[in-house]
């Protein structure tokens, strides 16, 4: 397979280079005005000024995706205020992504608006593992409590990718690229415009023989590799000029082998297992605009369908594990602007999910749950530079009954602007997943996590925009978390027929800490960011042993600096620098995870208006670091590519 991949990746970039480039228009390679607005959709669920957000929201926009070269959205995600992530290894590893101190789970991850989060697993969380950047072309990241907009999971707050959308004229991408310990990639994108139907679609293709999940520092010696592929479309069909069809899917298939606990000591080393996940995401809609579109309707169909499976191949191939989960969310939303400045939306949502799993070959546990939803908001613009903006949602799960939240923000930038102070309250909660109610360890009589959150900042802005500093404070408390306890006998209450234990409402947690953010453009050649963040997240759980300690995996201190320099004849530099701070890998904090500092250097070159190289090297000084105790990640790797565009 590695020598067919290079043939392959050469074969087809040698074509285009010959034959593609002379019709590829001229890009521009200059990097964005960072003075220009910044437009997002996450905030509000439909397009608004950042600057008329109350929230904490980090935008990562096309040209910082390309810039940075980053295979992973992860890897992205962990540069950012507030986010931390930790991975069972290399690239297709398992990984999980904290956001505030909040759990993995308690995170709403989105592919242009729909929901990814798989109902199969134990949290109901998603694995990013198998979430490169390929044709992702923004990323959006809301932090804090935003139920009342994004429904359940969204605690610790949301992160939405966005693929590439269609565009009026013909474009065309393709990247390809080769490195360290075989991995290689070829990513594709097409789009345009045909009388009313606008296109994008594009594919992906990524290998590596990996590095060996058991930490090679502690004794790992075999790879493992990891292979995906991936495929994006977004189509619209303008029927009017009122109304229009939408529809977009989104797939990934990849396979990654894992390491384990084999008998007969039971220790966690090298074995030759695979896991295998099938990612399938689809939406259509219709849109429609009225009263010369101050009333904008949009009544859709979103459906998600993820298969796992484990397979053993010591010996005959076994199967170990196999999981399914399905949502299916028929969703109703209308914006209408009822004056300047003044904008109501409101929304209906009815959700069901499905899961099975079953392991060893054992009856599979199945469970099915419905939620209808019902939420409104008002953004308002009473006075010059102050936006408020305040919303209610009430969620109807058939199984634990009703939840309501509630969520409020300001803005307000007096003057030209320059200063902005920010301040917002938001409620969130999460449904028990269908595996904590219905499996065999299930307990039907849970209700759903909670949260309260509130967060207050500033932003200034200098020198015309060329330097801004930002600094938020954030304090969340959190209720009626779910664990998993023990089950003694007598089994009675809810240990009733659960003699391996069950889950329950019985864990609290509080997170706070502070944001810190700086941006300069010195000289339009030259982009300096950095951020550092402070979390205290610790467990509140009354009587618990652990009270006051640590939440597991969340590292109280990290930062992130980023340089980029276009030099006068094309070249760009840039340098990445990231550090995370030790954490405690257990409960009680007896097992403490070292921090680590990581330093990634990237150029690039265009060759012609058409054509440009790449290259970079993560991890420069190889430094040995582990997110997870006993699992590795790699060292010091070096890669190059090309771009072509048209």
């Amino acid at each position: 397979m590695p020598t067919s991949f290079l043939k392959t990746t050469a074969s087809t970039l040698a074509f285009c280079t010959g034959v593609c480039a002379p019709a590829i228009a001229q890009d521009n390679l200059a990097a964005a005005d960072p003075r220009e607005p910044i437009v997002v959709v996450t905030a509000n669920r439909t397009a608004q000024p950042v600057e008329r957000v109350g929230q904490s929201i980090s935008v990562v926009d096309s040209e910082e995706i390309e810039r940075r070269q980053t295979q992973s959205v992860a890897d992205i995600l962990r540069t950012l205020p507030g986010v931390s992530i930790i991975r069972n290894g290399g690239v297709g590893a398992t990984t999980s992504v904290f956001i505030r101190g909040a759990e993995s789970d308690q995170t709403a991850a989105l592919i242009d608006g729909v929901k990814l989060n798989d109902p199969s697993t134990p949290g109901g969380g998603f694995n990013f593992g198998h979430l490169l950047t390929g044709n992702i072309e923004r990323i959006e990241v809301l932090r804090g409590p935003s139920s009342v907009l994004w429904g359940s999971q969204a605690i610790g707050g949301v992160i939405n990718m966005i693929t590439r959308q269609p565009t009026e004229e013909l474009a065309v991408n393709l990247r390809g690229e080769y490195g360290y310990r075989d991995t290689g990639q070829l990513v594709g994108n097409i789009s345009g415009k045909a009388g009313p139907l606008s296109a994008s679609a594009g594919a992906g293709y990524f290998r590596t023989d990996g590095i060996s999940s058991f930490s090679e520092a502690r004794g790992g010696t075999e790879r493992d590799g990891y292979e995906n592929y991936g495929a994006n479309g977004n189509f619209n069909l303008a029927l009017s000029d009122a109304i229009s069809i939408d529809a977009r899917g989104w797939y990934s298939e990849g396979r990654v082998n894992i390491d384990g606990f084999p008998a007969p000591a039971f220790a966690f080393a090298d074995v030759n297992e695979e896991s295998r996940t099938r990612e399938i995401v689809g939406y259509t809609g219709i849109n429609a605009a009225l009263f010369d579109g101050r009333f904008r309707n949009r009544l859709g169909y979103a459906y998600t369908d993820t298969r796992r499976r484990s397979i053993a191949l010591d010996g005959p191939a076994t199967e170990t594990f196999v999981g399914h989960g399905r949502n299916e969310r028929i969703e109703y939303q209308g914006i209408f602007d009822i004056a300047e400045g003044w904008q109501l939306t409101g929304g209906l949502e009815r959700e069901t999910s499905r899961f099975s799993s079953s392991s060893f070959g054992a009856a599979p546990s199945l469970g099915r749950a419905r939620i209808d939803s019902l939420y409104g908001q008002i953004v308002a613009t009473p006075a010059a530079g102050l936006t408020l903006t305040g919303g209610v949602r009430h969620d109807d799960h058939n199984r634990f009954g009703g939840a309501t939240t509630f969520g409020a923000s300001g803005v307000f930038a007096p003057g030209e602007g320059n200063t902005a102070f920010r301040a917002s309250y938001a409620e969130g909660f999460k449904a028990p997943s269908l595996f904590q109610l219905q499996s065999d360890f299930g307990n039907q009589q849970l209700q759903p996590e909670r949260s309260k959150g509130w967060d207050a900042g500033i932003t200034q802005s200098l020198v015309e925009g060329r330097l801004q500093a930002s600094a938020t404070y954030f304090r969340r408390n959190s209720s009626d978390l779910i664990i998993f306890v023990s089950c003694v006998a007598p089994l009675t209450g809810i240990c009733a027929n659960r003699p391996s234990g069950t889950y329950d409402n019985v864990a609290r947690a509080r997170a706070e800490g502070v944001e810190i953010g700086l941006a300069m453009v010195p000289v339009d050649a030259l982009r300096l960011q950095a951020n550092y963040t402070y979390t205290d997240a610790t467990n509140r759980s009354p009587g618990n042993a652990n009270f006051g300690r640590q939440l597991v995996r969340r590292p109280q201190h990290s930062m992130t600096a980023l340089i980029d320099y276009r030099w006068g004849f094309g070249l760009e530099t840039g340098v990445t620098l990231t550090h995370v701070g030790a954490n405690f890998d257990n409960a009680n904090n007896s097992r403490k995870v070292e921090g680590y500092v990581l330093a990634d250097l990237r150029a690039s070159f265009p060759l012609t208006e058409r054509i440009e190289i790449y290259g970079r090297v993560e991890n420069l000084f190889d430094e040995r670091y582990e997110t997870v105790f006993r699992y590795g990640s790699p060292g010091r790797a070096g890669y190059a590519g090309v771009r072509l565009r048209y």
